[in-house]
C-alpha cells in the first residue's frame, strides 16, 4: 500500500522526474542519484533544504517505492527504458507516485471525482477533502499546494484564468504501448483499498482521470499481473495475482 505520510511537499517538474529516472535506470545507488541531481536542481532551486527536500521525493518515486511493490518498481524501469514519447513517461511517474504516497492517490482521486460533476477544481476544495479524510496536519495545506503545482506543471491540471481555480483534463493522454497502459491499472489496483474491480471499473478508476485506456478484457486475462474471475450477470472481476501477494 502507499506510504500514509504526507511527505510530498515539493514541487517536482515533469523534467526532473525524467532526469530521476534516467537515473535509477543507470544505477541502483540512491546517493549517486541524489549527487547527480543536485546540479540539475541548483540551477532552480538556491536553498540547499528546499533541495535535499525536493530530491527526497524524486527519490521516494523513483527509488523507494521499489519497497512498495518490487515487481511493479521493476517493470518501471524496463518501460522507460523503452519509451520514447514524453507523455509515456508521464504514466510512470504518475503510476509510482500513486503507490508511493497515499496523499498523492487522495487528491488525484478527488480531482477525478469532482471533475465528473463540474468542470474546475479550486485548491480549497482540495484541501478540506484532504484535512477530512487525513485530519488537521500542519504539512498537509502545504503538500496539496505542493502536489497541484506538480500536476499543473505535468499538464494534468492545468490552472485558469482565477488564482486558485485548475480545470483539469480528462482522458487526453494516452499511449501507443498497451503494456503502459496494463502496468498503471495494476499500480492503481495496488493501492486501491478494494481487493478486486468488475473490469469496468478498473477502467474508470477516478483517480485514472487523465488517461485514456484502450486495453481489452481479454490483454489482463493473459497476463501475469492479474487474475480474471467471471461473476453472475456478466461481471468480470479483475484482481492481481499471487505474484503480488508475496510482496
Amino acid at each position: 500500500m502507499p506510504s500514509k505520510n504526507i511527505g510530498f511537499s515539493r514541487t517536482v517538474f515533469h523534467s526532473w522526474m525524467d532526469a530521476t529516472a534516467t537515473l535509477r535506470v543507470q544505477t541502483n545507488d540512491s546517493l549517486k542519484i541524489r549527487q547527480e541531481l543536485e546540479p540539475i536542481l541548483a540551477k532552480h532551486l538556491t536553498g540547499t533544504d528546499a533541495r535535499r527536500k525536493t530530491i527526497d521525493v524524486l527519490i521516494d518515486i523513483w527509488h523507494k517505492s521499489a519497497y512498495v511493490s518490487p515487481t511493479l518498481h521493476v517493470q518501471a524501469l524496463e518501460l522507460y527504458r523503452n519509451a520514447y514519447v514524453s507523455t509515456d513517461h508521464l504514466w510512470l511517474h504518475y503510476g509510482l507516485a500513486l503507490l508511493y504516497f497515499s496523499l498523492f492517490r487522495q487528491i488525484v482521486l478527488s480531482i477525478g471525482q469532482i471533475s465528473r460533476i463540474q468542470e474546475t477544481i479550486t485548491r480549497n476544495e482540495l484541501k478540506k477533502r484532504m484535512a477530512a479524510e487525513f485530519g488537521h496536519l500542519g504539512a498537509l495545506d502545504r503538500s496539496v499546494e505542493r502536489i497541484s503545482a506538480t500536476l499543473t506543471d505535468w499538464d494534468i491540471l492545468p490552472s485558469t484564468n482565477k488564482r486558485g481555480y485548475y480545470q483539469p483534463i480528462r482522458s487526453d493522454l494516452k499511449t501507443e504501448l498497451p503494456d503502459i497502459e496494463i502496468w498503471l491499472l495494476a499500480c492503481a489496483l495496488f493501492a486501491h483499498p478494494a481487493e478486486a474491480l468488475p473490469f469496468s471499473d478498473l477502467l474508470r478508476l477516478p483517480e485514472l482521470f487523465p488517461f485514456r485506456f484502450t486495453v481489452k478484457l481479454e490483454q489482463l486475462r493473459h497476463h501475469s499481473y492479474f487474475e480474471v474471475h467471471r461473476e453472475g450477470s456478466g461481471w468480470y472481476l479483475v484482481k492481481l495475482s499471487d505474484n503480488f501477494k508475496e510482496q
